[in-house]
């Protein structure tokens, strides 16, 4: 792959990481630090030759599916159209830092999960705006929107079982 194209995607799906067709180190060897690396499991950063280290992405659903959960519920939508999920695609990627795309990863880093869905569930509410797919929201500017679902979003905070005090 490295032979015909300047960037070779590799995605090494299978799991557990025992079983992956390669490694993302292996992938970076073969093509002297230019693949783009997503896998089916979570694999360490790999420090190149030259010295510069990347971070393979783990290609997981958890990046779109909370989003799109999270947007079906708020605008309580009943289909999720293809438009909605190219949306949530779209959102994922451009949830991604200038950093995280220098530090090699094809996803954003999943400390940032919580933005990355309610990034991903604004897209897919506007795409329902955008298709006439009934919602029980009225269309909102880009900030109102916004603010809307992170208000709807779950919070989890948990009252302590037992006075720290005592």
């Amino acid at each position: 792959m490295a032979t015909n194209h300047a960037t070779p995607i590799v995605m090494p799906m299978s799991n557990p990481t025992s079983k992956a067709e390669c490694t993302p180190e292996q992938a970076y060897a073969w093509s002297d630090g230019r693949a783009i690396v997503a896998t089916g499991s979570p694999f360490d950063p790999v420090t190149l030759p030259s010295g510069k280290t990347l971070t393979p992405s783990q290609c997981n659903n958890m990046y779109v599916f909370p989003g799109i959960g999270l947007a079906a519920s708020v605008a309580g939508v009943e289909k999720i159209s293809d438009g909605m999920l190219y949306a949530a695609a779209v959102a994922c990627v451009e949830s991604m830092t200038p950093e995280e795309v220098e530090d090699g990863r094809t996803f954003p880093d999943i400390n940032r999960i919580r933005q990355v869905s309610h990034h991903v569930a604004c897209a897919v509410i506007k795409q329902a705006f955008n298709e006439g797919i009934p919602t029980r929201l009225t269309p909102k500017s880009d900030q109102e929107l916004a603010e809307h679902v992170l208000k709807k979003m779950y919070f989890p905070a948990y009252a302590p079982l037992i006075d720290p005090s005592v």
